[in-house]
């Protein structure tokens, strides 16, 4: 595999993860600092706050994909692992303020998460093509 692409795809991901992590906290922390609660105000935070703690996520991902993973995984999927892990948050974050968090519903909502994300890989994995190579 060409080790320039895929630097060239780690780039990406890490430039794409500043700019999430810059948009997200800084949105979160002026709209703390500068807002009323509002209906919107609270809307905003949560889309900033998935913002945020997807880019934040997406280093941790990556490491953890290198790590473990056997074969180098394509950008899309690792994105897609990194706004699982804001989701999840945001979905916490929604029910703590309701004041319905339990470690039951927490336990519950991360392994429906993380099913449905098992259930997508194994799609991709049956429309495996193999004339596809990774480094296009």
């Amino acid at each position: 595999m060409n080790t320039e692409k895929i630097t060239d795809r780690l780039i990406e991901i890490y430039i794409t993860s500043a700019t999430l992590i810059f948009i997200g906290w800084g949105g979160v922390l002026s709209l703390l600092l500068l807002t009323v609660p509002t209906v919107e105000a609270r809307w905003l935070f949560f889309v900033l706050g998935t913002s945020a703690i997807t880019g934040t996520a997406m280093p941790f991902v990556v490491f953890l994909s290198k790590r473990f993973d056997k074969k180098p995984i394509k950008v899309n999927v690792l994105l897609r692992r990194s706004i699982w892990v804001g989701v999840i948050v945001s979905i916490l974050t929604w029910l703590q303020l309701g004041r319905a968090l339990t470690w039951n519903i927490s336990i519950l909502v991360i392994s429906i998460i993380i099913g449905i994300e098992w259930l997508i890989e194994i799609r991709e994995r049956s429309l495996w093509n193999p004339n596809y190579h990774y480094d296009k």
